[in-house]
């Protein structure tokens, strides 16, 4: 196992690499959080590896650093743009990705989560929402995209205009996950997953991944200069209003 940095580990076995957020708290979603997990990835894709993509015990990710959101300017809105495009990097991955979400996941954690192929849940007493409606911001296009992609319709609805804290049942149920599973067979339960993914003949899991979210990626590429024209001007609204 090597790091990135401090916050993002990764380990490759067997044409299989893990990516493992942990910064010790809530895996916050910062500048530096971002970049390894770029990092990690440009490693997966050298090593042609399958890449399992977890967090630390009880918590996927909490979405972005909220202290670097509430400071503005341009540090924050690299870090947008770092995760927004972080999502089209990952739905485009060639390679197979397995998501294992350790618990909570919120925000722009959901975001990355459901851009792997295959999304795996652990049981217990945690939450999965889009939240931030509740918390005052608006629902980013790119994030309405993902959401889009992998919800029914009746749960997009929900986590999207009310903010719904979905639990690990209802969450399996609206999409969020593929399955769930106790949380002592995650890991192995993706160990599992990705060792099947080996028989896909490479190139044709590719072209075709690439093929089905054509207009996923374009849409996604396409809003983030308008998700931070957004985020700019609240930014300016609130700097005047202080």
């Amino acid at each position: 196992m090597k790091n990135t940095n401090e916050f993002v580990q990764y380990e490759l076995q067997d044409r299989v690499a893990t990516i493992r957020i942990d910064d010790g708290k809530r895996n916050a979603l910062s500048p530096e959080v971002l970049r390894g997990i770029y990092a990690a990835l440009d490693q997966a894709r050298t090593d042609r590896a399958i890449v399992i993509l977890t967090g630390r015990e009880s918590v996927f990710s909490a979405g972005f650093d909220l202290k670097v959101m509430q400071r503005g300017g341009m540090k924050a809105l690299r870090m947008l743009r770092a995760g927004y495009a972080l999502t089209a990097r990952v739905l485009n991955y060639p390679f197979p990705v397995v998501a294992a979400c350790n618990g909570h996941s919120l925000a722009m954690g959901v975001f990355l989560m459901l851009s792997a192929d295959y999304v795996i849940g652990s049981r217990g007493d945690f939450k999965i929402a889009a939240n931030e409606v509740a918390i005052g911001m608006t629902m980013p296009r790119v994030a309405a995209a993902v959401l889009r992609n992998r919800l029914v319709s009746s749960a997009y609805q929900r986590a999207v205009a009310l903010a719904e804290y979905f639990d690990v049942e209802s969450a399996l149920d609206a999409g969020f996950f593929d399955e769930v599973v106790d949380p002592d067979d995650l890991l192995q339960r993706a160990a599992a997953c990705a060792e099947s993914y080996k028989e896909l003949d490479p190139q044709a899991h590719r072209v075709s991944k690439r093929r089905m979210r054509a207009a996923l990626i374009r849409k996604i590429r396409f809003s983030i200069p308008l998700d931070l024209m957004d985020a700019g001007l609240i930014g300016l609204r609130r700097a005047r209003s202080r």
